[in-house]
């Protein structure tokens, strides 16, 4: 199963280690089951997007995904992909990039072709294989067509794939330089929401989250003494304080890391898929690890 992990500690900057494959395990092969793609995403000071990424497979070098990167930014978007749709090749490897935000997503969306159709002349702003990229597209255009609307753009392109396609996840993650949004949807995958206060329930902690399965951690001296809001698909260390997002919740972490929440598809998906009916491969990326 694919990996999201979101941060925000806007409107200050921080630095951040990021390890997108904990040597420990990978070295050990607990699972045996090696990822299809890692990356992260962080903005520089004057909001240009970076994207780090890169397809890793059990046959190729696992050194990028293994050593640590330390980056800046006020918020930050990293991804452990497990392929379902599209090549082992740099452009299907999240996070995307589409006019100046970032984004990952956790799922599977079936019917491309007409996805495609209803993309129009926004097709162009997919460059690979990928249904989340075609997801991004989507709600790139209704972000633009709701006039900046960041909201309503997702939540319109969401509920648009909701009513007309076969839908096994939806869960995302979209950031940019002072804003966060994440979706889950259905109750397929978990996503969870962590606030942070500064230096953590007991004070003075620095953040250090690993997730169970050792698939990525992330280490910052900085949130030592400032507040953030994390978003992530599992727990990622005993802070009491993490939620399980609703299923249609669509949460948003303003530049000020205000937090407002709702529910934006209180419906199942019209053509709801099942682990059962996905083609195999789709079907071996939904699987935890």
């Amino acid at each position: 199963m694919c990996r999201l992990f979101g941060l925000s500690s806007a409107p200050q900057r921080s630095h951040a280690t990021f390890w997108l494959l904990d040597a420990p395990d990978s070295l050990s092969r607990q699972s045996r089951h090696d990822p299809d793609g890692t990356g992260l995403g962080y903005f520089a000071p004057d909001g240009t997007p970076h994207v780090d990424k890169a397809p890793i497979a059990a046959y190729q070098d696992r050194v990028f995904a293994e050593e640590a990167r330390e980056v800046e930014s006020a918020t930050f978007l990293a991804h452990v992909r497990y392929a379902s749709t599209g090549s082992l090749d740099a452009r299907n490897t999240h996070p995307f990039e589409q006019e100046g935000r970032l984004f990952a997503h956790n799922g599977v969306i079936e019917d491309l072709g007409r996805l495609d159709q209803h993309l129009g002349q926004d097709r162009a702003l997919v460059r690979g294989d990928t249904d989340s990229e075609r997801f991004f597209a989507l709600i790139t255009r209704e972000i633009r067509d709701a006039g900046g609307d960041i909201t309503a753009g997702i939540g319109h392109a969401a509920r648009w794939i909701a009513a007309h396609l076969p839908v096994y996840a939806l869960n995302l993650v979209l950031i940019t330089p002072g804003g966060l949004w994440a979706l889950r949807y259905p109750d397929t995958h978990e996503l969870y929401v962590l606030r942070r206060p500064e230096g953590g329930p007991h004070g003075g902690r620095h953040l250090d989250h690993s997730g169970s399965r050792g698939r990525m951690r992330v280490h910052s001296q900085n949130l030592a003494d400032k507040p953030a809001v994390v978003v992530a698909s599992e727990r990622m260390d005993d802070n009491p304080d993490w939620r399980l997002m609703e299923p249609g919740e669509l949460l948003h972490v303003g530049p000020d890391l205000s937090t407002t929440s709702s529910t934006v598809l209180p419906d199942a998906p019209a053509h709801r898929l099942t682990l059962a009916g996905l083609r195999p491969e789709a079907a071996a990326s939904q699987t935890v690890a």
